[in-house]
């Protein structure tokens, strides 16, 4: 009991002290500052009619208008009935954020060191070295939350892996049914996803070794105990990944209907994302070695180089002013490697480098194997485009592989292993049982491989050419040898960082050799150690988040400015759509302000990009009316924006004459270009083969309005003398929507490749478009379910074992 008691508090005061650790890293959230994200800020945008619409009903809409034409909310932050993982989710990232995300940094992978029974203290320092590794701040700084809230989890999932495999097969199952849960809640399943080939490393590993020492039995029962938790875990977030399975099919995540591209060419025959833009972002081959050194190829794409940089001595000389030449400075492209931008080096640290070599040497348990075997896939698969033959593999034959882009996120599980691994080592050398000329052949062996890597990297400095694609374009800008100091810049940094990580190596090699040789105490290596990593990975996570990217809180929660074009089109009181071509179809800020055709997102509304491709980007003004689009936000012959009115939208709704038939989504798209989409619409009878009437009769007097609107509810008033058929500029979406008529449910069908229609009888009457969707019903029922489950079993697990205990005390 008192053993216990004392756990209880070892372990409640490291969480304090994680919560001062994250609280003064990102101290300006004490002062009521915010990070600038610019994800987040074009988050804001997108969601912006959604938040509105909660906080003024109290009530979730799960479509917005505001994005794309309209789309489902199920990726932009829904709330869905029983989630009560999210509700636990809430309870651990209780800080401010961003900090909220580093102490869960901290926590989760502490939680994972002890699972593998490392010492509190060294389990300390593993978290310090997670959470301050370089990407991990990064995708904080630049907003990229989801990931980082999965990166949060991984952790805490492999620990109750780990749990299982020991037989505390109980406790085992409850971290990991609870951790899988948040993990799939923090949506960013491309995080998860590659997590799965760690496991199932660890998995084979694990079953070499039961094969070896003949506990089949034992592996056998753990896989079905950890298969019966992922499943509950996974069952807790049925609403959120239903909806998302349901969406993901409706956009660009999923099978295209066109077999064409914009140009009439083949379109090649995939259900994923396009080959190229997968691997996009693949990270360079030599370039991985960043995660030795951090500025080997240059850091980040806008990286400030201050006043002792050649490229300020020449702005000075080229007469510019002081302040100007350091503004200048303060962004320039230093990165030069491989990839077409980068907000900065996936550095692990020199010190976890180093100690993951020794790790190689001296840990012998069968982790060091499954660690490793991660670490090399998945630096394999992060050079996507870079290591093609393992890649093309990948993306066409491997399970929903091609659902995902920048496969250089595949390093996230390196920023995993290489800390554990570290730890893992020094949990060796700081372990009496080990012989000591096994630890100090071990030092000597890892610091001769990281000598031997510094020296490669110094000669080879000779051979690289230090250029950027973007030099080019800073050579237009009238400072022609810009480029050139710029590429001394770049060599400058890179000797730098290659000392500075040899100099933080040479220290704790120092610590562990004094140590070996008895002249440092434990405690005292232990806390040299821990802060030669935290000087070592917070001061290069410092270049590139800290306090300057902070701001009030008013300018995030409100991050675009409202312009005297939002104002004058603000004072047009209908239901609308704004179209602003020099954003082009990556931005949010139309939509913070207005109904837009455009937004931010990585997985937009199939059918709305591919009118930008086929028709939108060229102009075609039939597409922007029929999308309803009234203004046109242009630029006068002084550069300055004004809202050009046009006058030819068709509106919210509209009946027509004609409904032309087609046989295929191609000829479907093919036929907008030159429709007259205020009288005729096209429809694929190969799709909606209920519809066989195709000419109706329409008068001037028939009409169709739109009287009442919700992002989630719309009303029209129609009359018409005749049958008709009415368009509606409302995307449609196959799953939730349903039309009535009078009260009574009708069917609805796509016309116009995007668009909504409708047959009404002749006379009055009103027209409901209400949203409701079945997937959120249904995957609430199983969420509760599966909560009610997973609270049964700990509760009775957690009573059988005081049961047990006061049995064994009666005895």
């Amino acid at each position: 009991m008192k053993s216990g008691l004392k756990a209880f508090f070892v372990h409640f005061f490291v969480a304090v002290f994680f919560v001062l650790v994250a609280l003064s890293y990102f101290h300006p959230v004490l002062q009521g500052k915010v990070i600038y994200q610019s994800d987040i800020a074009q988050y804001t945008g997108m969601a912006k009619e959604q938040n509105d619409f909660r906080k003024r009903t109290g009530e979730e809409p799960y479509w917005t208008n505001s994005a794309f034409g309209g789309m489902p909310t199920y990726q932009l932050g829904a709330n869905y009935p029983h989630n009560y993982v999210k509700q636990l989710d809430k309870l651990i990232r209780f800080l401010p954020r961003p900090a909220d995300y580093l102490f869960l940094y901290f926590i989760g992978f502490y939680i994972l060191l002890c699972c593998l029974k490392v010492d509190y203290r060294l389990a300390i320092v593993g978290a310090i070295a997670f959470g301050f590794s370089t990407y991990l701040i990064i995708i904080l700084g630049v907003g990229h939350n989801a990931k980082a809230h999965a990166m949060g989890y991984l952790p805490m999932v492999l620990g109750g892996i780990v749990l299982v495999f020991r037989k505390k097969y109980f406790w085992g199952f409850v971290l990991t049914t609870i951790a899988m849960g948040l993990e799939v809640m923090a949506n960013h399943y491309q995080m998860t996803y590659y997590f799965v080939f760690l496991v199932l490393t660890l998995g084979i590993v694990y079953l070499i070794d039961a094969i070896k020492k003949k506990k089949l039995k034992h592996f056998f029962t753990s896989v079905g105990i950890l298969v019966l938790a992922v499943v509950l875990g996974i069952a807790a977030n049925t609403t959120s990944l239903l909806s998302t399975k349901e969406y993901a099919d409706w956009s660009t995540r999923g099978k295209s209907e066109l077999t064409i591209n914009p140009d009439g060419s083949p379109k090649s025959d995939s259900d994923g994302l396009d080959k190229e833009y997968i691997t996009q972002w693949s990270y360079g081959v030599a370039e991985s070695l960043n995660l030795f050194v951090p500025r080997l190829f240059g850091g980040a794409s806008q990286e400030d180089l201050g006043e002792d940089s050649k490229s300020f001595n020449y702005l000075m000389d080229k007469g510019l002013q002081r302040t100007q030449a350091l503004d200048f400075v303060s962004s320039l492209p230093l990165y030069w490697g491989e990839q077409p931008g980068t907000s900065g080096p996936a550095y692990v640290g020199a010190i976890i480098f180093f100690l993951f070599i020794l790790g190689l040497f001296l840990v012998e348990k069968k982790a060091k194997w499954w660690l490793l075997g991660g670490s090399v896939i998945s630096l394999l698969l992060s050079w996507g485009k870079n290591f093609s033959l393992l890649t093309d593999f990948m993306i066409d034959y491997f399970p929903l592989y091609d659902k995902f882009r920048a496969v250089s996120s595949a390093q996230v599980i390196l920023e995993l292993c290489f800390p554990v691994l570290a730890i893992l080592a020094l949990a060796a050398v700081f372990n009496k049982k080990i012989e000591l000329e096994k630890k100090i052949s071990a030092l000597k062996y890892s610091f001769f491989v990281i000598t031997g890597l510094s020296i490669t990297l110094f000669l080879l400095k000779g051979t690289f050419d230090f250029e950027s694609p973007v030099d080019a374009r800073l050579r237009m800008t009238g400072l022609e040898e810009l480029p050139d100091m710029l590429k001394l810049d770049r060599k400058a940094v890179y000797s730098h960082d290659l000392f500075r990580s040899f100099i933080y190596v040479l220290l704790v090699a120092g610590v562990l050799w004094f140590y070996l040789r008895k002249k440092l105490k434990t405690n005292i290596a232990i806390v040299a150690i821990g802060l030669l990593i935290l000087f070592d990975l917070a001061g290069v996570s410092q270049r590139y988040v800290n306090e300057d990217n902070f701001v009030s809180k008013r300018r995030m929660n409100q991050p675009f400015a409202k312009t005297k074009v939002h104002t004058d089109i603000l004072e047009d009181d209908g239901q609308f759509r704004v179209f602003n071509p020099s954003e082009g179809f990556n931005s949010a800020s139309t939509s913070y302000f207005h109904q837009s055709i455009t937004g931010y997102h990585a997985a937009k509304p199939a059918a709305m990009q591919d009118l930008f491709d086929f028709y939108i980007y060229k102009g075609n003004r039939g597409v922007l009316n029929m999308l309803n689009v009234r203004y046109v936000i242009q630029q006068d012959e002084n550069g300055k924006n004004y809202p050009g009115y046009n006058p030819e939208a068709n509106g919210n709704a509209w009946f027509i004459e004609k409904l032309n038939p087609v046989s295929s989504a191609n000829q479907e798209i093919l036929a907008l270009e030159n429709l007259d989409t205020k009288n005729e619409a096209v429809i694929n009878t190969n799709t909606f083969q209920n519809i066989d009437v195709f000419d109706y009769q329409k008068d001037s007097t028939a009409s169709i309005t739109l009287t009442d609107y919700e992002p989630n509810r719309l009303v029209y008033k129609s009359s018409n003398k005749n049958n008709g058929l009415a368009v509606f500029s409302e995307m449609y979406y196959p799953d939730g929507w349903y039309a009535l008529i009078d009260g009574r449910e009708v069917p609805h069908f796509k016309v116009n490749y995007a668009l909504r229609a409708l047959q009404i009888p002749s006379g009055e009457h009103t027209i409901v478009f209400n949203f409701n969707p079945e997937v959120v019903k249904l995957g609430s029922k199983i969420s509760l379910a599966s909560s009610l489950i997973l609270a049964i079993v700990i509760l009775g697990g957690i009573g059988f074992s005081f049961w047990r205990k006061r049995k064994k005390g009666d005895r």
